[in-house]
C-alpha cells in the first residue's frame, strides 16, 4: 500500500492518492489536501461540507454521494460546485481523508 508523507507524517494512501485509514485525518491536513485539489481557501461552507462527510463516512465506510450530502446533509449541490469546482464529490472525499465514491450523483 502506497504511503505519501504530509506535514513531516507518513500517511496511507490508495493508488490514486485517498486516504486507506480515515483516522489519519486532521484539520491540518484537509487544508494541504485541499490545496492539493485546488481549493486555495476553507471557509466555513468548505468546513461544513467536509465535517458532513466526515460524520457520514464513518458508519457506512464509504463516501457520500451527492444526492446524499442534498437529501442528508441539506447541502446545496450548487454551492457545493461553487465551493469544490469540478468534481465536488470526489474533492471532498479526498480532502475530508474519506474513500473515493463509487457514484458521485
Amino acid at each position: 500500500m502506497p504511503v505519501n508523507t504530509f506535514l513531516g507524517r507518513q500517511i496511507d494512501v490508495n493508488d490514486e492518492g485517498f486516504l486507506t485509514k480515515p483516522e489519519q485525518w486532521d484539520e491540518e491536513l484537509a487544508r494541504m489536501l485541499a490545496g492539493i485539489a485546488g481549493v486555495d481557501e476553507m471557509t466555513e461552507a468548505h468546513w461544513a461540507a467536509v465535517r458532513f462527510v466526515r460524520s457520514d463516512m464513518v458508519a457506512p465506510g464509504s463516501s457520500p454521494t451527492l444526492h446524499r450530502m442534498h437529501k442528508v446533509g441539506g447541502l446545496n449541490i450548487k454551492e457545493l460546485f461553487a465551493l469544490f469546482p469540478g468534481k465536488p464529490a470526489k474533492k471532498l472525499a479526498y480532502i475530508a481523508g474519506g474513500p473515493k465514491p463509487t457514484a458521485c450523483v
